[in-house]
């Protein structure tokens, strides 16, 4: 069991005693789309970025001028969703369209002696675990304070719980050029971020926005470890403390995203998979050769990441400024694959939109008979036209004596990286704005 004191009994007896509470103000204050009722949970309608109100908007221009637009609403369930996410970089003369929405989909928990298993967003009622940040936890930033209507653990339904602040990555681009100059730039990301309490961890749901058109998506577990989890046996678990008597049992994170794709502002993308073949070298040539091929996915996949394996997401309603489609690359991060259930043997899963497919797992909405409960059941074969795309990234925690008190802070995720969205490289200086394409060297 992974129960503190405010146990997952008390948190569902909490959301059947106040139904009608719910029902009644939920929409007031939970952003511009306000979660629903447990009881007959629905989907709650996107609104336009235009129109989601100064409290739910995010709005930062990056020191390099790359400017991000959002709006943000909260789900009992995901906690915070992104939407109508837009990026503009020098040069642009109107903002581009990229994400519809995005959220947390599922973090799936089995335990390695198969005796507890976990779905912490749609069981837990994850969102409603929103925790208040301290200034000292959003350096240089802004704390948005979020409506919680039906709070997991006590402190009030107005949560001090949306950090949104700028740091430093380091390096985006360093160049000595043929003519003896060196270009070089420090890049910015816009962070935004929350903390949800899910009885002994916490889980850190962190969106990146970097001044390049990167977004990069991780979840982070920190907090403690389950005393009531001792009891492992050889194999299943890692002995913490003095001696080998207290062996914390084993187990798996593995956390899923939905991102809804709009770019350019539609719906309607394509998705292409990459694959690249090494072969020996041929006759004549001194090396290997390798060629890369594209292959449309025009069905609903369950898709397997390899070896110089990708994908990516294509727009069909807009081009940058030398004719190419602009897409977005998925760059999964570091990965252990759980085979254990159907809906976790795959690292990627594009389906058809439907507004009930709100979870990776233990889907509370409704789809019709048969449909099933769970992303692997809604890959049917079924046309693109506007596809939604899950990621899977996994975890394995086998414990170790330094998660020790509290736990360092581990993370699982993953990057969407712009191809083609402009040009150039947005970040481009302007004595090297003419350098497009085949260009002389020396400058």
């Amino acid at each position: 069991m992974r129960l503190d004191r405010f146990s997952r009994a008390r948190t569902h007896a909490a959301v059947g005693l106040t139904v009608a509470a719910l029902a009644a103000g939920a929409a007031a204050g939970a952003g511009p789309a306000a979660a629903q009722p447990a009881a007959q949970p629905k989907a709650a309608p996107a609104a336009p970025a235009a129109d989601c109100g100064a409290a739910y908007r995010i709005e930062q221009k990056l020191a390099s001028g790359t400017t991000w637009r959002m709006c943000w609403r909260f789900e009992s369930r995901a906690g915070i969703v992104l939407e109508d996410v837009s990026y503009q970089p020098p040069g642009e003369p109107r903002p581009i369209k990229v994400l519809n929405s995005a959220k947390l989909a599922q973090i799936h928990v089995p335990y390695d002696d198969g005796g507890n298993e976990f779905n912490d967003l749609t069981e837990y009622f994850f969102g409603n675990g929103l925790m208040n940040l301290s200034p000292g936890e959003c350096p240089g930033g802004t704390i948005k304070t979020v409506k919680v209507p039906e709070p997991s653990y006590p402190g009030g339904s107005n949560i001090k719980g949306l950090c949104t602040t700028t740091r430093s990555r380091g390096h985006a681009y360093r160049w000595l050029s043929d003519g003896g100059k060196s270009y070089q730039k420090q890049g910015k990301d816009l962070l935004v971020y929350s903390v949800n309490k899910v009885d002994w961890y916490e889980y850190i749901t962190e969106w990146r926005f970097s001044d390049d058109g990167t977004i990069s998506m991780n979840v982070g577990a920190t907090g403690s470890l389950s005393p009531n989890d001792y009891d492992a046996g050889d194999g299943r678990g890692w002995p913490i403390g003095k001696g080998a008597e207290d062996k914390a049992t084993s187990h798996s994170h593995n956390v899923f995203w939905r991102l809804n794709f709009g770019l350019d502002g539609s719906s309607k993308t394509k998705i292409e998979q990459y694959d690249s073949v090494v072969s020996p070298p041929s006759q004549g040539r001194p090396a290997p050769s390798n060629k890369t091929t594209r292959t449309k996915v025009t069905k609903e996949l369950a898709g397997d990441s390899k070896n110089m394996r990708w994908w990516r997401v294509v727009s069909t309603a807009g081009k940058n400024k030398d004719g190419h489609p602009r897409s977005y690359e998925l760059v999964p991060g570091p990965t252990a694959k759980y085979p254990g259930r159907a809906f976790t043997k795959h690292d990627v899963y594009f389906t058809e939109y439907k507004k009930c497919e709100q979870y990776a797992s233990d889907n509370p909405h409704h789809c019709g008979t048969g449909a099933g409960n769970s992303v692997d059941k809604w890959v049917d074969g079924q046309t693109l036209t506007r596809p939604v795309v899950w990621m899977n990234i996994g975890f394995h925690h086998v414990a170790r004596d330094e998660d020790q008190q509290p736990m360092p802070v581990h993370w699982q995720g993953f990057t969407i990286a712009p191809r083609d969205v402009t040009a150039m490289n947005p970040l481009t200086p302007k004595e090297l704005a003419d350098q497009n394409g085949r260009v002389t060297r020396g400058s």
